[in-house]
């Protein structure tokens, strides 16, 4: 069953929870009681144990007096619920968070763990409800007062531990934290072993019974409780949007990161549906506001008013609905309308203001979101899914009067709000997550120092950086030697500013490309372990400014390593500590670089050695410090030996996390430079100055002392600068590399001979198990090698398929390409026979023009010849008429009256004698007909002369045009 996937379904409703749980819970018995079990590893359904669970409770009452029923009331203890069992003799252990809430094999193993590394136990006395709409209440067995408590729907799991081991008297159960996104167990020991039993039953009775049912079977009205006056609303956040069908469809909603993917410029609405899941039911009259602001935590003015459509009750009567109108358009809605960056995020508020019948004040319930906004044509994928965002609210309030003038009778008392808290605040303010938490109150300086914590100053005094900078010049003539004078300025330290540079020339990063473009690959790939990746990003330096912003930068660019990483290392993948180290990584460098150091840490220094074949070298590693205490250290050694500390208690974390999650960072930042100059030696030294140095305390310490020793003061004693350069002195001045060789020979030697002095069955089971759990990782690995192979497949036919349909697609075009050539060859062919058709066509023209050119310039010639001589006679006959004329007027006395004064023939003539005149007019007639022949001759001629003057200019043209209309190519 999908964790997450049973998770989501939490949410929905209290009906819902009901029926989550009765179908899904498991109880897990120990093997060897007499109550009715299964054969699957000691565990029973509660299926099985649904008949004996009303006999048991009977018989474990007069029986064992460790609980008693809460019907019949005590006055040292309040009731915490109707119908509820309590326990008491019983001690918690201690919490810690958990990556799969329904595996027993890791509810054991951390029942193990928290047994034996419990620092304050706490004596505590249990009530468990018996409907699965109650809650499983913590409570101080002095006073009775509430510690903490924990809805029935929200326990996954639970479990005790097998008979015959340490954990036969304890018991756990797991539970969803932080709306479900952070699962816990919390571990408890009975002082009467017998009793586990009697509370597993009790966890069954209370999964397997209905409130209803139990309200009917009473004969009598429950007493008031302490939370009689708490009422819990369940309220529910759907964003609809226009589908563009006429219709509003529900938005997704990230899986992963729990944010809603709106689209940009659509209508939406938003609906709210609240549902009262505890005490008597309230009477919600109306909704007189349903509020939307961008952001988180915004003030009551920043709110905008959204315009109502509907409200009332649901069909079922179980919830109410307020359903309105939001136009994302608007200007004070511009932040959630505009296109988010990608693997980004931000925050919507949205409040709806409730009149309650029974309650003075309107009643406003808050909801602040994820939301991503995204190009309207985006689609929906599967990483998607439509839910709803659900957050439980706690109103708290008081009876102040009663109104006897009302009409209804449910409504006579009349409460005002003393407090209103959503499920997150409360979980938030109420405890933080460690591996053991203890639910006592602490005072402030036994609070654990924040991973990330501490400033370092990147001044550094100039000769110092001149002694850097010399050798760095000299290092980057030879980067395949490192320089004589390198480690020991190391161990002094690298100055702040030049920790990225030298910290990737000492890990061999210096010409890493290929890696560079490895990990932009890597981060595109999908990542099997994402889940617990971003449960750890926001756990990582929460002290560190650069971190502390969920889905800031800084968490982006950790959360893209980590996944890049865990896809490079198949066999390895993500493990716990490793955000620390790179963390560390990005303080000083661009996440490139950083993943290119990580992987050379994991793999050239043998860090990831320490995850392998069962942490077999990690165990090495703390048998090597054990056998260095013994010499360097050997009173301590004892001591730890007498109150039974060994070293994995302590050092783990030291090892895995190479000091970087609980130590200041100006510490750590030093402890990674001697890491990368000296190898990983370097944390024995570290590890073994850290216990020289607080010897002192130790050995005053006992167990648990000691364990919170190393857990509180030790850290926060380095936060001073001079304390870690003394620390890390002490530190470089011990020579434990030769002895280490040894003890890792006589570790082996050790265990050869506890394997050869094993029993040979035991010794061939564990052989067997370890050779089956090889072969399942083979199988694993086979079956996704053929995944792969198939999926390889499918997708290499489908890009032949597409390919051989690009080729024909390319061959008909190719085809059609050459047919145009040819065609194109043809046109051209042609069009040059035209054209030297055309130029011959022109010389001909041309050669006919200039013979008619010339042929008209000897007419031309020939008639300005003849013009001349024309003229010329004509010249000489008129001087020779006017010669005789003028000797006419001057001879004759009668001639000279026809002639006027300049000597020209008057126009009316006198009777003159027949015969002469006669004569003389018909001379003049003669003489003018042939003036108007050689007039008409003369026009006639230069008619001609201009028509030839115009075909010469047009033959002389043609070519030039021939020429410009049809080029030869």
């Amino acid at each position: 069953m999908d964790d997450k996937g049973s998770v989501g379904k939490i949410s929905v409703s209290s009906d819902s929870v009901s029926t989550l749980n009765s179908e899904d819970f498991v109880l897990v018995s120990r093997l060897g009681d007499e109550t009715p079990s299964s054969t699957n590893n000691g565990c029973v359904s509660l299926h099985e144990e649904k008949e004996d669970c009303s006999e048991e409770r009977n018989v474990a009452a007069s029986h064992h007096p460790v609980y008693e029923s809460s019907s019949e009331g005590s006055p040292s203890s309040p009731i915490p619920d109707e119908d509820s069992v309590v326990f008491s003799q019983l001690t918690y252990l201690g919490c810690a968070s958990v990556n799969a809430p329904r595996s027993e094999v890791e509810a054991l193993r951390m029942m193990s763990i928290l047994r034996g590394q419990c620092q304050l136990p706490l004596d505590v006395t249990l009530s468990v409800p018996g409907v699965s709409e109650g809650t499983v209440r913590l409570l101080d067995p002095n006073n009775g007062t509430e510690i903490a408590n924990y809805p029935i729907y929200k326990i996954l799991f639970c479990v005790r531990g097998h008979d015959g081991t340490p954990e036969s008297d304890c018991f756990a159960f797991t539970e969803s934290h932080y709306n479900a996104e952070i699962f816990r167990i919390h571990v408890f020991r009975c002082q009467i072993q017998e009793a586990v039993s009697r509370i597993l039953y009790s966890f069954a009775t209370a999964f397997r019974r209905s409130a209803k049912k139990a309200v009917l079977s009473s004969q009598q009205a429950a007493p008031l409780t302490p939370d009689s006056d708490l009422f819990t609303f369940t309220v529910s956040l759907e964003i609809k949007e226009d589908d563009g069908k006429g219709t509003f469809s529900a938005v997704a909603k990230d899986k992963d990161k729990q944010s809603f993917k709106l689209r940009a410029g659509m209508d939406k609405k938003i609906v709210i549906y609240v549902q009262q899941t505890s005490n008597k039911e309230l009477a919600i009259e109306r909704c007189f506001g349903l509020l939307l602001s961008p952001g988180k935590n915004v003030k009551n003015s920043d709110m905008h008013l959204l315009d109502l459509e509907s409200m009332g009750k649901s069909s079922d009567g179980k919830s109410y609905i307020i359903t309105g109108s939001w136009n994302p358009n608007t200007p004070q809605f511009q932040a959630v309308n505009e296109e988010t960056p990608k693997d980004k995020f931000m925050y919507m508020t949205t409040a709806v203001d409730l009149v309650i019948t029974e309650v003075e004040e309107p009643v406003r319930f808050l909801l602040e979101t994820r939301v991503r906004v995204c190009s309207p044509n985006d689609r929906l994928f599967w990483p998607f899914s439509k839910r709803s965002y659900t957050e439980t609210f706690y109103l708290k309030l008081r009876q102040v009067c009663q109104r006897k003038e009302r009409k209804s009778p449910a409504s006579d008392t009349l409460y005002e709000v003393v407090s209103l808290e959503s499920e997150t605040e409360r979980e938030k303010r109420k405890t933080t997550i460690t591996l053991v938490l203890s639910l006592s109150v602490c005072p402030d300086n036994d609070e654990p120092l924040l991973s990330g914590s501490g400033d370092v100053s990147k001044e550094c005094a100039e000769k110092i950086l001149e002694t850097w900078g010399d050798l760095l010049s000299k290092w980057h003539m030879n980067l395949s030697v490192r320089p004589r004078q390198l480690p020991a300025l190391v161990r002094s330290g690298i100055p702040e500013a030049l920790r990225g540079e030298v910290w990737q020339l000492l890990a061999g990063c210096h010409n890493n490309d290929h890696q560079v473009e490895e990990y932009r690959t890597l981060i595109t790939k999908e990542s099997p372990q994402d889940s617990a990746i971003t449960r750890d990003i926001n756990r990582t330096f929460p002290a560190h400014d650069y971190f502390k912003d969920t889905g800031g930068d800084g968490q982006d660019s950790l959360y893209k390593i980590c996944k890049a990483y865990s896809v490079y290392d198949e066999e390895i993948g993500y493990c716990q500590g490793q955000s620390f180290l790179a963390a560390v990584l990005l303080l000083h460098m661009p996440e490139e670089q950083a993943f290119s150091v990580l992987v050379k840490i994991m793999f050239d220094y043998g860090l990831r050695d320490l995850f392998k074949q069962n942490f077999e070298d990690l165990h090495c590693k703390f048998f090597q410090l054990e056998r260095l205490m013994q010499e360097y250290i050997p009173d301590l050694y004892n001591h730890f030996l007498n109150v039974g500390l060994e070293a994995h208690m302590y050092a783990s974390q030291w090892f895995l996390t190479l000091f970087t999650a609980k130590f200041p960072l100006y510490m750590v930042f030093h402890i990674i430079d001697l890491l990368l100059c000296e190898g990983i030696s370097v944390i024995f030294n570290v590890a073994l100055a850290l216990l020289k140095t607080s010897k002192d305390d130790l050995i005053q310490a006992d167990f648990e002392g000691a364990l919170k020793f190393f857990r509180v003061p030790v850290p926060k004693r380095y936060r001073s600068e001079e304390n870690a350069k003394k620390l890390m002195e002490l530190a470089c001045s011990m020579k434990v590399s030769k002895k280490l060789k040894k003890f890792e020979k006589e570790y082996h030697t050790i265990r050869e001979q506890q394997e050869q002095q094993e029993a040979p069955i035991e010794r061939y089971e564990r052989e067997n198990r370890r050779l089956q759990e090889a072969n399942m990782r083979l199988e694993q690995e086979n079956d996704d090698l053929a995944h792969e192979l198939v999926s390889s497949k499918i997708a290499l036919r489908k890009d032949l398929d597409n390919a051989e349909e690009k080729a024909d697609a390319l061959n008909k075009e190719l085809l059609l390409t050459k047919q145009k050539l040819v065609d194109s060859e043809d046109e051209k062919r042609r069009l040059e026979e035209e054209s030297a058709q055309l130029k011959e066509m022109c010389r001909r023209e041309l050669d006919k023009s200039e013979s008619e050119i010339k042929k008209n310039g000897s007419i031309i010639g020939e008639y300005k010849q003849i013009c001349s001589q024309l003229s010329e006679r004509l010249e000489k006959q008129q001087t020779a008429n006017r010669g005789e004329l003028e000797k006419i007027r001057v001879s004759c006395e009668k001639c000279s009256s026809l002639f006027n004064k300049e000597g020209r023939v008057r126009a009316t003539v006198t009777t003159a004698p027949a015969g002469g005149t006669e004569e003389t007019d018909e001379e003049k007639e003669g003489l003018k007909n042939q003036l108007r022949e050689m007039e008409l001759e003369l026009a006639q001629t230069k008619l001609q002369l201009v028509e030839a003057e115009c075909k010469i200019q047009v033959h002389t043209l043609k070519p030039f045009v021939s020429s410009q209309d049809f080029p030869v190519t």
